[in-house]
């Protein structure tokens, strides 16, 4: 029956706008306690915005930088309420995480013309993950509201014998638009999309 109603939910969170899934995730967990871990694991969540407060820059939280109750920012690799033996990427992928963090923010600036993006790497036993952020809000017109949250999943698995490596990668993308003119009157447009692909590279 629980794995009923997780399909129940999670059909119904995909249903329902974007801009109100924390709200809609609290109703539902309230409901069905016992699926308070599963739903948390299982539906993605508009990302939120923290600042650094040793380089002033913004940076997105999720659960891929979160350490206990303490996030880890992308500019200064250090953990915000301080952490002393937060998770950490080793030295080699700490260096590609400061190079894809000003790689992607740089796209973000052309691509979306603002906004805040964050990538974070974690090393794997044969390899290493990561998460490419970014959102994108509204620019505060009391005509024109709206957000965008994107999400980028992958992992890179590296086979023994290093003669080839297994890439997955699932991306998230969460929308919602609210207009309210006299033209046209109110509209409300939303939803979420989540893909997935996984290949193979072979090497020489």
């Amino acid at each position: 029956m629980t794995e009923q109603q997780l399909d129940c939910a999670l059909d119904l969170m995909r249903r329902l706008p974007p801009q109100q899934i924390e709200k809609n995730l609290s109703d539902l967990i309230d409901l069905v306690p016992s699926l308070c871990e599963d739903l948390l694991s299982s539906v993605d969540q508009p990302l939120k915005i923290a600042q650094d407060r040793e380089t002033g820059r913004d940076y997105l939280l999720c659960d891929y930088n979160r350490d206990g109750d303490s996030y880890r920012s992308p500019w200064s690799n250090t953990y915000d309420p301080p952490l002393e033996d937060g998770s950490m990427p080793s030295e080699l992928l700490r260096k590609l995480e400061i190079d894809a963090n000003h790689a992607f923010d740089q796209y973000r600036d052309m691509y979306f013309e603002g906004g805040v993006s964050s990538v974070y790497l974690w090393d794997l036993d044969h390899g290493f993950a990561g998460v490419i952020l970014i959102k994108k809000a509204g620019d505060g017109s009391k005509k024109i509201k709206g957000c965008w949250d994107s999400i980028h999943v992958f992992e890179v698995q590296e086979k023994p014998g290093g003669r080839s490596a297994h890439y997955k990668l699932t991306s998230t993308a969460m929308l919602w638009l609210q207009t309210n003119k006299q033209g046209s009157g109110t509209m409300n447009l939303g939803g979420s999309l989540t893909r997935q692909v996984k290949f193979v590279n072979l090497f020489g």
